[in-house]
């Protein structure tokens, strides 16, 4: 009696093709997770989850994936880790990039006397200063209109042509442009937080010989509105030096992230 199949696939071609799809979908899904603003608490898990199955399914055709069957379980596991620490990789440089509003705001709060104003970062979900949120979200608009998010997925998509699924990589270079970044961001740090932290350090300073020439002036009742008006005139005067400041960090942050995709090649060091 013969046996009745299903046309098309069988379930060892239908097990493989499931597969190729998962090892394709890593590396994106690996990015989408770490990056600074796919992973912000107003882009749910499910949202995240929906956009690496979308772009894989546009990039699986095009990958080029090593033989299932040839593999065991080391190296399935090996090649698994690989993908999440190229993804991984990208999205770390990226969120150290964009710590440059935070650790720009805090200075500027300290400096001012706005310590205390906490809010809820939409980022992170947790505690942040008022103007550390702000120049946060100044950032991430920058980012969005310049398209820097469609530069680092365009990179992630072609990165599967020179970093093949299965390549062995160079990961101490990684550390490497992680330290990189990090020098970096305290570099345009210090450049964008200059113009307002000088402003207010005249603004203390003249206070300072003020209280020193009239003993008996209230120094908070004084110094203190003067110090936050100043501030935000500081900022608003500030606010091309800043945007620029933020339009470079979106462009060191895509050079950063293609020399790390680069780099990460073991073939390319060696010849």
């Amino acid at each position: 009696m013969k046996e009745l199949a299903f046309p098309g696939l069988d379930l060892f071609n239908l097990y493989q093709l499931i597969l190729m799809f998962f090892f394709s979908s890593l590396r994106v899904a690996a990015f989408l997770l770490s990056s600074p603003f796919f992973s912000t608490s107003f882009f749910s898990m499910q949202i995240r989850i929906v956009m690496s199955i979308s772009i894989a399914l546009f990039i699986f055709p095009e990958v080029k994936i090593p033989n299932i069957t040839e593999l065991n379980t080391m190296k399935v596991i090996i090649l698994i880790l690989s993908e999440i620490g190229i993804g991984v990789s990208v999205g770390l440089v990226l969120s150290i990039l964009f710590s440059v509003a935070s650790v720009t705001g805090e200075k500027i709060a300290s400096t001012a006397g706005l310590s205390m104003a906490n809010m809820i970062d939409p980022q992170t979900g947790g505690q942040t200063l008022v103007i550390s949120t702000v120049l946060a979200l100044f950032l991430i608009c920058i980012f969005l209109t310049l398209d820097g998010h469609l530069y680092v997925l365009k990179m992630i998509i072609e990165s599967y042509e020179f970093l093949p699924i299965g390549i062995a990589l160079n990961l101490s270079n990684a550390s490497d442009a992680g330290i990189q970044a990090f020098g970096k961001m305290l570099y345009l740090a210090a450049l964008i937080m200059l113009p307002v932290v000088g402003g207010m350090l005249l603004i203390n300073f003249s206070g300072g010989i003020v209280t020193r020439a009239a003993p008996t002036l209230n120094l908070f009742s004084f110094i203190f509105p003067v110090t936050l008006i100043s501030v935000f005139i500081f900022l608003f005067m500030a606010l091309s030096t800043i945007a620029n400041g933020f339009s470079d960090v979106t462009g060191l942050g895509i050079n950063l992230i293609d020399n790390l995709l680069h780099s990460l090649n073991v073939r390319s060091e060696n010849g």
